[in-house]
């Protein structure tokens, strides 16, 4: 079919179809199934007053249909929609996935052949009392094509909905969260376009240690460019260059680029754009930016020695490095086995990252910490190494504190020390950790396996440089001294993990947490009174401390998960709020913490909550949001994903008057934030 042909078929399909009644389209209970099924499907069938919730389209063609983007393309139109709401409730503008490419007859159509959401947020307003009835309907045209047929549908589509305490569905919450996960992401910065001699060239800022292979970009504005026109994609450092024909759009050009199976909504401004410095695409430095970020993880995990994350595990770490002053191939062995402990970690939970994000789960780095039920067993572990340091008994083979010359044992520690490391975040991790997240999975692996090796960088120097060990006091009598000292800080961790798990699962789960603690050590303590008259510890001690770590678990999952709370001149931290406060023009200071990340806690206590950077703050009127993401919030997990971020710490700061958001440094100081605009 000629291409104006099939245009204007499609253009007088939609608008025959749109303007006759209802009565006059068909038989809703004779007519055959519709070419595209949508439903529309709630993430919680109880909202609650104030709030927003969202809506899905969730939208399924036949097989060789497909339904149009909100930008069709040269040809097709987009979904109409008609809403009946309740008093006060409002929709607002539908948010789409990135689509596919479709060219038929030289026309380029931006299409969903598998199926997609539209996600569509609802605002409920406040002062509704609970059990209030909120029926929600939705009149939707829209077209539906294959490659040689056009056919305009129309869909009745509601969902009840009552006032309640806005707890989202279970039943569908992974299946949302997956949804969710493909929208575009706001790019964060600013990109900037320029029309020369026919061509339109765009700069889109994107991180060099990923990857860029397969971008594409999909403009929102109507006419903007040539739909049907190649688009060459060039990596030239931090930022993407695409060049395609343009039509003179004079303004702003909305849009969003699809990069390595993620989407980035963006907004360009008219401005000057340089040719890319040099003519390789943007998957040619694939290899060179894994690389990159790998190096940086290592040297990430290697300068997290001194980030107060890993204060409570330098017991272990103490411990470690005097028992490396033994013979050289024990050292060597212990390295090697310390090593292999950390890196198995890093990668086993860098694998369960990439494994759970797959499935629709936003989550990010120390995902594991944000289940009160991982932090339980972490506080009995804790609590029993504290009293295996004290010398209140000894731990059974394997010996994993004590024994020298243990390559499994090393294993083990290296494998804690990884874990409780997991936190926070500190400088260069936080860049590759992000792009982790954008790269292939073996690159991505690679990235975790160097967080490791980093960690475990300066035990393996220690095994294999002679000169270093020389320079460590040799084993003696000191070293039961010291084990004994050592244990003050791994009590200091036990209580910060109470204080972690009574944030998250309430004072009533604390309490639990203690007492099921006390029980264990009473255990240890009796299994080290049997040790000290020359008998074993003990299987009836073993079972029942397996089974008071089991009832720990168990009990402590049924406390819900407290409300954080935030402090004076703060607020709880929404998009929503945030692009209100942005539109009144006020500059706004967002930073994301957690209870068990001791980082953000140090930042927080040295910097943020200071009386000087307070009352700069007011004097210049800026509005402090404060994310919690303590219990693992999904939404807040795709906000500092779209940043770029595996974690907490994130701090960003939005100027007055608009303006892209600008990244600050992981370490904090008074006067850099008493020095923001």
């Amino acid at each position: 079919m000629h291409a104006f042909g099939f245009a204007f078929v499609t253009m007088m399909l939609a608008m025959i179809a749109w303007a006759l009644p209802a009565s006059a389209q068909g038989d809703p209970v004779n007519d055959p199934p519709p070419h595209l099924k949508i439903v529309l499907v709630a993430e919680t069938g109880t909202p609650k007053a104030g709030t927003t919730i969202n809506l899905a389209l969730d939208s399924r063609p036949q097989p060789g249909w497909h339904g149009y983007w909100q930008n069709p393309g040269d040809a097709g139109f987009p979904a109409k929609f008609q809403w009946t709401l309740p008093a006060g409730v409002t929709a607002g503008d539908p948010r789409y996935p990135a689509p596919q490419q479709l060219v038929v007859a030289g026309l380029m159509n931006y299409v969903f052949e598998h199926p997609y959401a539209v996600i569509v947020p609802l605002t409920v307003p406040s002062g509704l009392a609970a059990g209030t009835r909120l029926p929600i309907k939705l009149h939707l045209q829209y077209l539906v094509c294959t490659k040689t047929l056009c056919v305009p549908e129309q869909a009745d589509l509601s969902t009840d909905l009552t006032v309640g305490d806005g707890r989202p569905d279970a039943a569908i919450a992974g299946q949302f969260a997956q949804w969710m996960r493909a929208l575009p992401q706001p790019l964060g910065s600013k990109a900037i376009w320029q029309a020369q001699g026919g061509a339109l060239r765009l700069a889109i800022p994107y991180p060099a240690s990923a990857v860029g292979e397969g971008a594409y970009f999909y403009p929102i504005t109507a006419d903007a460019i040539d739909y049907a026109a190649p688009q060459q994609v060039a990596r030239d450092g931090d930022r993407l260059v695409v060049t395609t024909k343009g039509k003179g759009a004079p303004g702003p050009i909305e849009g969003v680029l699809s990069v390595g199976g993620h989407a980035l909504a963006l907004t360009a401004t008219p401005g000057v754009v340089s040719a890319p410095a040099a003519s390789a695409t943007a998957g040619d430095s694939g290899w060179s930016t894994a690389l990159i970020a790998f190096l940086s993880a290592v040297l990430g995990g290697l300068i997290h020695h001194v980030m107060p994350c890993d204060f409570p595990i330098l017991s272990l770490k103490a411990l470690s490095l005097a028992r490396a002053g033994g013979e050289e191939r024990a050292a060597r062995h212990e390295a090697l086995a310390y090593t292999g402990g950390a890196v198995a970690v890093c990668l086993a939970l860098g694998a369960a990252i990439l494994a759970l994000r797959a499935g629709g789960s936003a989550i990010g780095w120390a995902f594991q910490l944000q289940d009160p039920r991982v932090v339980m067993l972490l506080l009995l572990l804790t609590v029993a190494i504290a009293l295996n340091l004290a010398g209140a008994f000894e731990v059974p083979v394997p010996a994993f504190v004590n024994r020298t010359g243990s390559a499994g044992g090393a294993f083990v520690t290296g494998a804690l020390a990884a874990f409780v490391a997991t936190p926070c975040t500190g400088p260069f991790m936080a860049a590759s950790l992000g792009a982790a997240l954008v790269l292939p999975w073996p690159a991505a692996l690679a990235i975790f396996a160097g967080l490791g090796l980093g960690l475990a960088l300066p035990f393996l120097l220690l095994g294999y440089v002679p000169a270093l060990r020389k320079r460590l006091p040799k084993p003696g009598a000191w070293m039961d001294t010291l084990r004994r000292i050592l244990s003050i800080p791994m009590w200091l961790t036990a209580v910060a993990l109470a204080w972690v798990l009574g944030k998250q699962a309430g004072v009533d789960g604390m309490a639990l947490a203690l007492l099921v603690s006390l029980g264990a050590a009473i255990v240890l303590w009796a299994a080290g009174r049997r040790q000290a008259r020359g008998l074993g510890f003990g299987p009836v001690a073993l079972a029942v401390l397996v089974a008071i770590a089991v009832a720990g678990v168990w009990l402590v999952r049924d406390h819900p998960a407290q409300a954080a709370a935030v402090g004076a001149g703060e607020e709880k931290f929404s998009e929503a709020r945030l692009t209100a406060l942005r539109a009144q023009g006020r500059p706004v200071f967002a930073y994301f913490t957690a209870d068990w990340c001791l980082t953000c806690k140090v930042n927080e206590r040295v910097a943020i909550d200071t009386d000087a950077v307070r009352a700069s703050f007011k004097a210049k009127n800026v509005a402090v949001l404060v994310g919690d993401w303590t219990n693992g919030d999904p939404a807040l997990g795709r906000f500092i994903e779209a940043h770029n971020r595996a974690g907490v710490p994130l701090y960003l700061y939005y100027p007055a008057g608009g303006g892209d958001a600008r990244v600050l440094p992981q370490v904090l100081t008074p006067s850099l934030l008493e020095e923001l605009p």
